[in-house]
């Protein structure tokens, strides 16, 4: 079975903060693609009103993600949660416990794998 984590953050943009999306998200998406990696796929999506914004992010493993999560609480925490309000969260794979507690206050939600492959 697959070592990797997943998720799917959906969020809603803080009123007033629209124009404060696009350059920390891009600068975000940088770092991490700079720095770590173990962050195999990191991508933002936009709706057309700028209203609601959804992360998709996967990374190789379990140390991957902590690695992430530290880099993100010391570098962009506060300015995301500036910007966005979590809607939903739904993480996919063996996530441990560490990752799991690590995730807890974010409203995260867990499912794992029981069929199917990657490519």
């Amino acid at each position: 079975m697959s070592t990797a984590i997943e998720w799917v953050l959906e969020m809603e943009i803080q009123v007033g903060q629209a124009d404060a999306v696009l350059p920390l998200v891009t600068e975000m998406a940088k770092a991490t693609q700079a720095d770590e990696p173990g962050a195999l796929t990191y991508e933002y999506y936009l709706n057309a009103d700028k209203t609601r914004c959804t992360v998709l992010e996967r990374y190789a493993d379990n140390a991957a993600v902590m690695v992430h999560l530290g880099n993100f609480g010391a570098k962009f925490a506060d300015r995301f949660m500036a910007a966005f309000a979590p809607v939903s969260f739904t993480v996919y794979g063996p996530a441990n416990e560490e990752v799991r507690n690590a995730l807890a206050g974010l409203g995260a939600t867990h499912q794992d794998l029981i069929a199917g492959f990657s490519r």
